[in-house]
């Protein structure tokens, strides 16, 4: 597989660590306590999150599909606990791990129903899956499209408010998902929804040009959460407990 045709198929990874980023941890911390927790990160590209999780004392684990990615994970930040495995195919005992997330991966798997239960059988009886994945209502296709046979990187508007069938042929190596096609993914296992909520950007490449405009941005959007506006954020975030009350 050539780079491009990669990154296309399995999308980017975080590479810098930013303010995206750094929101997006503290909205894991909110539900994690992370100092000693066992902790999978399911598709850790080149383990950006894992590097932050062992920072905070957790014990990290990850696996990707990509030799290359866990290859940079371990020479270029010292990570040991690395697995090459499908997301579908977990090579974990059950009930394994106090949490396991799902950063912005479902969207490229093969079955991500399979993922989801995968996520689920090795997260500990009462831990937690955590999901974030691309919301069907943001305005933009992040993940580029196709016309025709040709591919186009970058932000396409409203990709997402088309039909499925012709939104398929425009994006067919990345899903989009409606807040309740994610929380179906959960259906039938045993736990329920703690959180499910959309989430706005961090506007990262536009503050390295335009900081001004970055904060005026995320002052409005991240306002909008907290109203039924949120629901087009650019990404939803579930947060599963396995376990009956």
């Amino acid at each position: 597989m050539i780079q491009q045709d990669k990154a296309i198929r399995l999308g980017h990874p975080s590479y810098v660590w930013r303010f995206g980023q750094d929101r997006r941890l503290d909205l894991i911390r909110q539900h994690v306590p992370l100092e000693g927790a066992r902790i999978l990160d399911v598709g850790c590209g080149i383990g950006t999150y894992l590097e932050k999780f062992r920072g905070l004392t957790a014990l990290p684990f990850g696996v990707d599909i990509d030799p290359d990615k866990l290859d940079r994970a371990g020479k270029e930040k010292g990570l040991k606990t690395l697995a090459l495995a499908a997301s579908e195919f977990l090579p974990f005992p059950s009930e394994s791990f106090d949490a396991v997330l799902l950063h912005e991966v479902i969207e490229h798997v093969t079955d991500d129903g399979r993922t989801v239960r995968e996520a689920h059988r090795v997260a500990k009886f009462g831990g937690l899956v955590l999901v974030f994945a691309p919301n069907r209502w943001y305005p933009f296709e992040t993940h580029g499209v196709y016309l025709g046979h040709r591919y186009f990187f970058g932000n396409i508007p409203f990709v997402g408010y088309l039909p499925d069938s012709l939104r398929r042929r425009l994006a067919p190596h990345v899903r989009a998902y409606r807040a309740e096609q994610v929380q179906a993914l959960f259906a039938g296992l045993d736990g329920k929804v703690v959180r499910l909520t959309q989430i706005y950007p961090g506007y990262d490449k536009t503050a390295g040009r335009r900081p001004r405009l970055a904060r005026l941005f995320r002052r409005v959007t991240y306002w909008l959460e907290s109203t039924p506006l949120r629901t087009f954020g650019l990404s939803h975030f579930l947060v599963w407990r396995k376990g009956h009350d």
